[in-house]
């Protein structure tokens, strides 16, 4: 069973081992719904050594058809792009972004589940290392090519567990999207508005606190017995394309919770003709 620890890094934790020159391979990646290329933010202004993944191009595979708006890569894919970051076998590995977490768990999720051992998102992100008085570098990064080697090819089958549009209704599943997509009251993305049957609401945002860092373990637990969820049981968590579902499943995971990413998500779901659709509160 993980542990907080075991996912989430503070910014004072990666501080302390940079100054003691301990190794550490550092990603950001930025990315947001309004800017999914964070490469001229990056550029502006990044941790020391951290060097810029991209979500859309490195943590995706949109060649693939059928499986939602963000496939996920293959291993072979996620082994060359590690080594071009410069990942190492036993180097840990942090990854942050600024926007809500959901660069930085997508790149969790993905690495983890590729087989890529010791990776941890920075808890409270960029903001919480500016705020901690961390320094900041601009201009891009040329790391020296990794040696890490990626366990599994299929992410789907991977490290972590993955669920089929066919696999759902076999526990709680939470949506990890806002209320008022959740609800069927406007959908900007997808060509069907609404939720899957039987779904809770548990929006991404709302796993974190005031300043940007994941809740404690008391206020999750509040969270999750508000909307019924038997903590003992398997979580399946989606979103609109199984990113910020990923924010939902590292909260659960740091809090020592079984979850299960469906990768495809609504946009999956959606778009599969005779797949059942509710509007309305959970």
């Amino acid at each position: 069973m993980s542990t907080r620890s075991d996912v989430l890094i503070t910014a004072d934790e990666l501080s302390a081992a940079m100054a003691a020159g301990e190794p550490v391979t550092v990603l950001d990646v930025r990315w947001q719904l309004s800017e999914p290329d964070g490469r001229d933010a990056y550029l502006d202004r990044h941790l020391p050594g951290a060097v810029y993944v991209s979500l859309e191009d490195d943590l995706s595979d949109h060649t693939v058809a059928g499986r939602g708006r963000h496939p996920l890569p293959s291993g072979s894919a996620v082994q060359a792009a590690a080594r071009r970051w410069g990942v190492r076998e036993r180097v840990p590995v942090v990854v942050y972004d600024d926007w809500n977490r959901a660069g930085s768990a997508r790149a969790w999720w993905v690495l983890t589940a590729a087989g890529i051992p010791d990776v941890r998102i920075l808890d409270g992100g960029l903001s919480a290392w500016t705020a901690s008085g961390g320094d900041l570098e601009s201009g891009p990064v040329d790391p020296s090519p990794g040696d890490v080697t990626v366990i599994h090819q299929d992410l789907y089958r991977g490290a972590l567990p993955a669920l089929t549009a066919d696999d759902l209704g076999g526990g709680p599943l939470l949506d990890a999207r806002a209320p008022e997509r959740f609800r069927g009251d406007v959908e900007p993305v997808d060509p069907v508005a609404g939720h899957i049957p039987g779904a809770g609401n548990l929006p991404s945002t709302a796993l974190l606190a005031a300043d940007e860092t994941f809740l404690a373990e008391g206020a999750l637990e509040r969270l999750l017995a508000a909307r019924g969820v038997d903590p003992g049981e398997r979580i399946g968590v989606y979103c609109g394309s199984g990113i910020t579902a990923a924010v939902a499943v590292a909260a659960l995971t740091a809090a020592g919770h079984r979850a299960a990413l469906f990768p495809g998500s609504w946009s999956q779901w959606s778009s599969e003709p005779g797949r059942p659709v509710a509007r309305g509160p959970q």
